[in-house]
């Protein structure tokens, strides 16, 4: 799990996270949760990344990354993630990442 303190920096001139942060978030919680899920972990780089804005989020906002990984494969590994400020979901990101280096297959 990642999570961010949202300061003025972050956000847009609305007053909220800009949405650049949102997927910088995503993606970096994405993957870390399928790069460390073995041991030792995985070289990956990002594939595909898709985002979808349910909600905002303000400055002084806790913003929480909760990643639920689907498959990690050969080639690819693929994870969900939900941006939440408390319990409200405001972004929803899918991915796919190639894996770099698979030294158990």
């Amino acid at each position: 799990m990642i999570g961010l303190r949202a300061a003025e920096k972050h956000c847009n001139a609305r007053g909220m996270v800009h949405g650049g942060v949102l997927a910088t978030i995503t993606d970096i919680a994405l993957g870390y949760a399928l790069a460390y899920s073995a041991d030792p972990p995985l070289s990956m780089v990002t594939a595909s990344l898709t985002l979808d804005f349910a909600g905002s989020a303000q400055q002084g906002d806790w913003l929480e990354a909760r990643v639920d990984p689907q498959k990690i494969g050969s080639r690819l590994a693929f994870a969900n993630c939900y941006i939440c400020v408390g319990e409200q979901r405001i972004v929803h990101a899918s991915a796919v990442f190639a894996v770099m280096n698979r030294p158990d297959k």
